[in-house]
């Protein structure tokens, strides 16, 4: 399992953009991505319901996680992709 733990970046946390950004780019990733806020139960990062139900915050640390040999390369694009501010982007 590869494993990470990033900040939100955006301003106004995790919210219907950002979220819906961050969902499109797992679904493109070649293995399943989990995330959620430590020391609770990851949900999966393709699911928009479940991403917006971690109501996570800016600066809100979050893990995301991946089984397999994409995983390192899939975790990492999310990494970054959330570590951004996407309230801009569109």
């Amino acid at each position: 399992m590869y494993q990470r733990t990033v900040h939100v970046g955006s301003r106004s946390g995790l919210h219907a953009r950002p979220a819906s950004l961050f969902v499109q780019a797992a679904m493109r990733q070649p293995v399943a991505v989990t995330v959620g806020h430590e020391g609770t139960a990851p949900v999966d990062a393709r699911s928009m319901l479940s991403v917006l139900a971690l109501a996570a915050q800016h600066g809100d640390p979050l893990v995301l996680s991946a089984v397999g040999d994409s995983a390192p390369d899939a975790v990492e694009e999310l990494a970054g992709l959330l570590s951004q501010d996407l309230d801009g982007k569109a």
